[in-house]
């Protein structure tokens, strides 16, 4: 920051690691701070919440600059989360700004930070899970064809579920549904005669213990009661589970169907660490999410497996359809010989690997100058 500005961060904000060395003070509890001119203040989803009247009233201030930082959030949740705390206008005036995990409206200040890729490189889990990448392809014959990780209940991955288990396919596949709510949304329609499909509860399933992060097997979960109808926070105990790597699911499959948070609900990619975990594993992988995701992924620089298989999904803007034509594929792909489709991936998978690295290592050293930038151009004195 510069000699004439001050920086206060929140503690808890996504952004703390890449800033903490050029902070003048951090918190944890923005309503012990005590408000200094020319200053920063960088605060995170519950603090801005937590303390909102305090927040509005500096932000009505041109000696502050207040920055709020949700990098977990993509464009649409963004938007949505603004709109329901009654932000959006003083966010659209520019007297407070956001850190977000991808671009917003044209008319909204918005630094963009990838927040999840490089996060799950935080871990010193996944480095020893990396030590595994080779067994995934010296393994042959594998229990299973692809790896279907699935937490939160969305209307794209109950249609993918349902539509597998009509392929069947969903028996091909390691896969887990942690979520039993019906899920209906405008874009995805499933009818079986006067059954709307989606509008019913999925079954929830579990990984067996076996493939389970080893911190999250617990004898209670073993057999899943029919009536409990979101597992995720119990089995992950309330922890952000899903971000640890563990090397058997991805070595006993031949590629992840990874299904992203985002797919019909913005134009606008937003990776998660659903898509870090094939990444930094060396899995390849297939894609349900916004269209574009794939051709944005390869502006990042990573590879995507379009000599292997037919990756136009990407282009197609109506979701369901999308999700119709990648099913066409990961159906087609199942059919082949997916010990060869596996050794034509390494190198691509590798490359990812290392691409990811690089990713995290550039990120930590362009943010603070990327963060300085921002707030020049926008601050208000």
């Amino acid at each position: 920051m510069p000699a004439t500005r001050r920086l206060s961060l929140d503690t808890h904000s996504e952004v703390f690691d890449l800033l903490q060395d050029h902070a003048n003070e951090t918190f944890y509890d923005f309503s012990t701070v005590q408000a200094r001119p020319n200053t920063v203040y960088v605060i995170g989803r519950q603090q801005l919440m937590d303390n909102m009247p305090r927040v509005r009233e500096m932000c009505e201030d041109p000696a502050f600059t207040m920055v709020f930082n949700n990098s977990a959030e993509g464009s649409w949740t963004m938007e949505t989360q603004l709109k329901s705390m009654g932000i959006l206008e003083i966010v659209k005036d520019r007297r407070l700004l956001l850190i977000c995990g991808a671009a917003v409206a044209p008319d909204v200040p918005c630094l963009v930070h990838e927040y999840f890729l490089p996060k799950i490189l935080d871990f010193d889990e996944t480095f020893e899970a990396q030590r595994h990448t080779p067994e995934i392809f010296l393994k042959r014959d594998k229990p299973y064809k692809f790896l279907f990780l699935n937490g939160r209940a969305r209307p794209h991955r109950k249609y993918l579920y349902e539509r597998l288990r009509h392929l069947d396919l969903l028996a091909s596949s390691l896969y887990t549904m942690l979520d039993a709510k019906p899920c209906v949304w405008r874009s995805f329609a499933l009818q079986e005669g006067d059954l709307n499909v989606l509008a019913t509860p999925t079954p929830l399933v579990r990984l067996p213990d076996h493939y389970e992060v080893p911190r999250y097997r617990d004898p209670k979960f073993v057999n899943v009661l029919p009536d409990r109808s979101f597992l995720k926070q119990e089995l992950f105990r309330m922890e952000w589970g899903e971000i640890y790597l563990y090397p058997p699911p991805y070595i006993d499959t031949y590629f992840s169907l990874v299904t992203e948070t985002v797919c019909a609900e913005s134009l606008v990619s937003f990776r998660t660490e659903k898509m870090a975990k094939p990444l930094a594993m060396g899995h390849p992988f297939i894609v349900a999410s916004s269209v574009n995701f794939y051709r944005e992924l390869r502006d990042l620089g990573f590879l995507t497996f379009d000599q292997l298989i037919d990756e136009s999904f990407d282009q197609i803007d109506h979701a369901q359809t999308r999700v119709d034509r990648l099913l066409e594929v990961v159906h087609d792909l199942c059919q082949q010989d997916l010990g060869s489709f596996l050794d034509q991936c390494r190198p691509i998978c590798i490359h990812n690997q290392q691409r990811l690295s690089e990713l995290a290592q550039q990120q930590r050293q362009a943010f603070p100058l990327r963060f300085h930038e921002f707030i020049s151009s926008h601050a208000r004195y």
